[in-house]
């Protein structure tokens, strides 16, 4: 069951005096969590085909996006200032292709499932293996497409810690 944000809820890196601080975690129990984000990057069917074909000229774009994750994920309280070092028990990169419609623009759609046993959540991982996951795709293939579109980067789930399970709605 998902739990909607309290509006009136304090922001939690901002101690009374408003500076910001990172959160204590020490009396936290340690749990299990896990947090999964997509988004995805929209690009020419021709770019798309040398993807799926393996004739991008700087290799397995997939398969090198995908290890651009993982490692992003693992050094994603290196990137964002208030963030915990988590010690990562899974961080796994998935890709779906979409074809074009007639509304739609062909694309592939990432999914970051980011996993630990600790005192505080992985939503900023999952979330930092996305856009590094893309932005890796992007980085592979600008020399064929500058103008692919990176789309719709969100948490779509988390488990675990004491605000319990949340699930995305629909996109807005």
């Amino acid at each position: 069951m998902s739990k909607p944000a309290d509006a009136g809820s304090a922001l939690t890196h901002f101690d009374n005096k408003g500076d910001a601080h990172m959160v204590n975690i020490a009396g936290k129990p340690l749990t299990h969590r896990k947090a999964v984000a997509g988004g995805r990057i929209q690009m020419q069917t021709h770019t798309l085909e040398l993807i799926q074909n393996a004739q991008s000229a700087k290799g397995d774009v997939l398969g090198v996006a995908r290890v651009a994750g993982i490692m992003a994920a693992k050094k994603t309280s290196e990137l964002i200032p208030l963030c915990h070092p988590v010690m990562l028990t899974r961080v796994a990169i998935e890709f779906e292709v979409v074809h074009a419609t007639a509304t739609t623009p062909p694309a592939i759609q990432c999914l970051a499932i980011a996993e630990t046993t600790g005192g505080t959540g992985v939503e900023m991982e999952a979330l930092t293996a996305v856009q590094v996951t893309l932005l890796t795709i992007y980085d592979m293939c600008k020399a064929v497409d500058r103008g692919m579109v990176m789309t719709d980067v969100k948490l779509l789930e988390k488990h675990g810690g004491s605000s319990g399970t949340y699930l995305a709605g629909p996109t807005r």
